[in-house]
């Protein structure tokens, strides 16, 4: 029988390389062509390899690509998890994004680092194993899934028509980090409701704009009550990303001599396992009411967007630091780099919403979040260091070897 070592010494770094390419070469922004083309793609190389690989309906034309390597019988089934949706490029790059460069030991492309080298990591280290004609004894179970900037919808979506394993691996990008707490997110949706003057009258008016001015700093920098530890108090975090404000709903800004009397503040909350969606719409809630006080005659609101979208909610996520699936993780990350790996509720990762929370909390499983990149994610020039994605490679490849082992010829 071959040893571990041995085995990860077949891996092909210049063709996990090439593959990763590949896909940063698909244009797969969210709800568009490329996303199914992407998945698509992935269906074809998983059925190339043998897998039992499909296209797996979500919603009207989109879809999700699902391969399982068919373990020997009598082992532990992993699944690993990944996006293949991408955010869009924004202003700043200085390199083609679409090209997959490779130059100063990283790979450059949208969605390189979240998440396509976590993606491809997997699927070249199932490559691995079939190329050397090694069959685990549990099954692999590849899930590359779409809409997970939508909350997660490819992944709700193949959790309800029975996509299940033992354990998971979501390889969402955590500089190869264990992350075993994230918290949970949604988007909370902010109303001011003033009283307008003319500039000549401002003292009568009540206005949007400065009382916005006064509570977004206050927002920013909340930590939400009913936190059962300081590690998952660690996770709260809440962010105003929009402001619009003007003359009544309709927003009419064609006249600044008038104060303005409606704002809308749209923004993120993250939350711990021991908070909830409700605890954290009563803080921000109080927050208003002192507001309201502040400025006589001003109407504050507050609610979840999710309450008009419909998009799944992205719970906080949590696993215990000796579960089976964390410490196979640190084994293999010690075996790789010769020295302990980061595991916990590590920042910035802890404030990601993944596709980890819906394993956990619809489907019962255990798993950890652990992926190449994060360093340069979603920045202009994203990219990903070479080392982080081959040794993703490396890993994954192990933890099939310790989870769904022994291996066997075939």
């Amino acid at each position: 029988m071959l040893e571990v070592k041995n085995i990860v010494a077949l891996i092909d770094e210049q063709e996990s390389i090439d593959f990763l390419i590949k896909m940063v070469q698909h244009k797969s922004y969210t709800e568009t062509e490329g996303e199914i083309a992407l998945a698509t793609f992935m269906r074809d190389e998983m059925a190339k390899l043998g897998l039992d690989a499909h296209l797996q309906s979500v919603a009207d034309k989109r879809v999700n690509a699902i391969g399982t390597l068919k373990g020997t019988g009598g082992g532990k089934s992993l699944l690993f998890n990944g996006h293949l949706d991408t955010n869009p490029v924004t202003e700043g790059w200085s390199v083609d994004p679409w090209s997959g460069l490779v130059k100063n030991g990283c790979i450059f492309g949208i969605g390189v680092s979240n998440m396509k080298a976590g993606d491809a990591a997997y699927f070249s280290a199932v490559r691995t194993l079939v190329r050397a004609g090694l069959r685990p004894a549990g099954d692999v179970v590849l899930t590359y899934v779409i809409g997970e900037l939508q909350g997660g919808i490819g992944t709700v979506r193949a959790i309800e028509q029975g996509v299940r394993a033992d354990y998971f691996v979501n390889c969402e990008p955590t500089d190869v980090a264990a992350l075993t707490l994230h918290a949970g997110a949604f988007v909370i949706i902010v109303e001011l409701k003033g009283v307008t003057r003319h500039i000549s009258k401002r003292e009568e008016a009540v206005d949007v704009i400065a009382a916005s001015s006064v509570l977004i700093p206050r927002l920013n920098a909340i930590t939400f009550s009913g936190a059962e530890s300081a590690i998952h108090e660690s996770v709260n975090r809440a962010n105003i990303g929009t402001i619009r404000a003007s003359l009544s709903r309709d927003f009419h800004d064609w006249r600044p001599p008038q104060i303005a009397d409606f704002a809308r503040l749209t923004g993120t909350a993250r939350y711990a396992p021991s908070q909830s969606q409700g605890s954290v719409l009563a803080d921000i809630r109080g927050e208003l009411n002192k507001l309201e006080k502040e400025f006589p005659g001003l109407s504050a609101s507050v609610k979840s967007e999710q309450s008009e979208n419909g998009r799944p909610l992205m719970l906080p996520f949590e696993v215990d630091k000796k579960s089976r699936i964390v410490s196979a993780t640190n084994t293999a990350y010690k075996q790789l780099r010769g020295v302990e790996q980061r595991t916990g509720a590590i920042a910035p990762p802890c404030f990601y919403g993944t596709d980890a929370s819906h394993f956990m909390h619809q489907a019962g499983m255990e798993g950890v979040v652990c992926g190449p990149g994060g360093k340069f994610n979603t920045m202009p020039d994203e990219r990903v260091e070479l080392k982080d994605y081959l040794d993703a490679v490396r890993l994954y490849l192990m933890l099939i070897l310790d989870i769904c082992g022994p291996v066997q010829d075939i």
